[in-house]
């Protein structure tokens, strides 16, 4: 039996919405500093890199088609780029024109050529 609103939005089931393909968004944050590390995909972290991550806390959105992972990132980073999040760029807001990304908390931590040889 397929639950109300109220039950997803109020209740204390843990009924996470996967969508079609059954997959669900899932936001990643250190858990200590409250940094956006990565949105993730469907891979195991630190499989190749060894820069696994340690749940600390998962929380649900308001309809339960988002989850939200506080962590303890191990290793340099957690990005597949160098870095040690996903969002290093910004975009500037204000600016009239053609936007350009701005890099934000850029700098690399670790060599992705070098973690991720095959």
């Amino acid at each position: 039996m397929a639950s109300s609103t109220h039950d997803i939005e109020e209740g204390l089931a843990f009924k996470p919405k996967f969508d079609a393909d059954g997959l669900i968004t899932a936001v990643v944050t250190d858990s200590k500093s409250g940094d956006l590390l990565m949105v993730k995909a469907l891979w195991k972290k630190g499989e190749t890199s060894g820069h696994i991550q340690r749940v600390i806390e998962i929380r649900v959105d308001c309809d339960q088609d988002v989850v939200w992972l506080k962590v303890d990132q191990q290793g340099a980073g957690a990005c597949h780029t160098g870095r040690r999040s996903c969002f290093y760029r910004a975009v500037p807001l204000g600016k009239a024109g053609t936007v350009t990304l701005e890099f934000r908390d850029a700098d690399k931590k670790f060599d992705p050529e070098a973690v991720y040889k095959k």
